[in-house]
């Protein structure tokens, strides 16, 4: 009798430990393990990624913060390079970073990051082919080192009661009628694109003529009111009407409009500039076993549809959150457009000396006015 109770209370117990640890785990991810057990006292997960950017949303802060016994602390960036910047000032410090895929190359090669044992994602074998075999992902082993979160453009938003006909050409940017209306990206990458774009070069990563550039980007300084450096500064000046068009990110557009700003967003036929947002861990990251709990969650359908649901978001990396979406959703109906997608030129991972020719072009440019 003794044993038989003995053996009750024991499996009583295993029940109640599985089942606690199933609740635990945010939706769309695997429960704890043994390597990976929730900590029993308050950790803080650091993050570096861009503001009002999906991961500090506030049902993150319920679903995986609070279920997890974890604060998420985020460390926000303006630009890409302050990654870089961050990861090298300060190493072990971080947890889980938000580089471009282009970005994510130099950090790899730069020994920033960790690779990743994608065996401990669930959500792994979800995302699209197309994205989980990226080279860009890869190093010469094969290791992967980031895992592709979501995508999409940086081409021109405008407001449609001032545009009700809309936008045909990235040239609408340099037309005197909308001149000190237009907002542009203070980025010297997307400056330098988006004139080679507008050029006519269709390989603006590796410029016909750079001098031609700078005129291009000169001349549209002309018509522009504000560099903008935030998503948070872009919509406040478009609701305040100080622009009225600009360059801009598709799924940030798809936030304004949400919030119900009159905001459209259009890929030109002359192209725009294509994105991958991919998550990595840093090198000697603090709370390794945390931050592949993390990259499995970002990824997970669960934690996507839900953000484009509550805030708008970019196009995802796997079916199931794709299919999801109804058919004349943006992120289905114009960016699973083929015909879109063959306009877009993705960003290229550049040399320092190439960075540093674009960073000084452009701040020429900007000193000019």
């Amino acid at each position: 009798m003794k044993a038989q109770a003995l053996l009750f209370v024991l499996l009583s117990i295993f029940l109640i430990t599985a089942c606690a640890r199933e609740a635990g785990a945010p939706p769309g991810t695997a429960p704890a393990t043994e390597t990976t057990a929730l900590p029993a006292e308050t950790v803080t997960l650091r993050v570096i990624n861009w503001n009002g950017y999906g991961s500090d949303e506030s049902f993150v802060l319920e679903e995986f913060g609070k279920k997890l016994n974890v604060k998420i602390e985020h460390d926000y960036i303006n630009s890409e390079e302050e990654i870089l910047t961050k990861l090298r000032t300060s190493p072990a410090t971080y947890d889980a970073i938000l580089p471009n895929v282009a970005y994510l190359q130099i950090a790899m090669q730069e020994g920033l990051i960790e690779p990743i044992d994608t065996s401990r994602l669930q959500n792994w074998e979800k995302l699209l082919p197309r994205f989980r075999d990226l080279p860009g992902l890869r190093d010469a082993s094969g290791a992967v080192y980031g895992v592709p979160w979501v995508w999409g453009a940086t081409a021109i938003a405008y407001n449609t009661e001032k545009f009700p006909g809309g936008i045909q050409s990235i040239q609408a940017l340099w037309d005197p009628a909308n001149k000190g209306q237009v907002g542009i990206f203070d980025s010297f990458e997307d400056a330098v694109v988006f004139a080679g774009l507008a050029l006519g070069d269709r390989t603006p990563y590796q410029p016909d003529d750079l001098q031609a550039v700078k005129q291009k980007l000169m001349e549209l300084l002309d018509n522009v009111k504000t560099l903008w450096a935030s998503e948070d500064e872009f919509n406040k000046l478009f609701a305040n009407g100080d622009i009225t068009l600009g360059n801009y990110w598709s799924g940030a557009a798809a936030r304004a409009a949400k919030m119900g700003l009159p905001m459209a967003f259009v890929v030109p036929p002359e192209g725009a500039l294509g994105w991958i947002d991919t998550w990595a861990i840093p090198k000697n990251a603090p709370h390794k076993d945390l931050a592949y709990q993390w990259l499995d969650y970002m990824i997970s359908p669960e934690f996507y549809l839900t953000w484009d649901s509550v805030a708008g978001a970019p196009a995802p990396t796997t079916q199931a959150s794709l299919d999801a979406l109804p058919e004349d959703h943006f992120n289905r109906a114009v960016m699973g457009d083929p015909e879109v997608l063959a306009r877009l030129v993705f960003m290229e991972t550049m040399t320092p000396e190439t960075r540093e020719e674009w960073n000084r072009l452009w701040e020429e440019v900007k000193a000019g006015h």
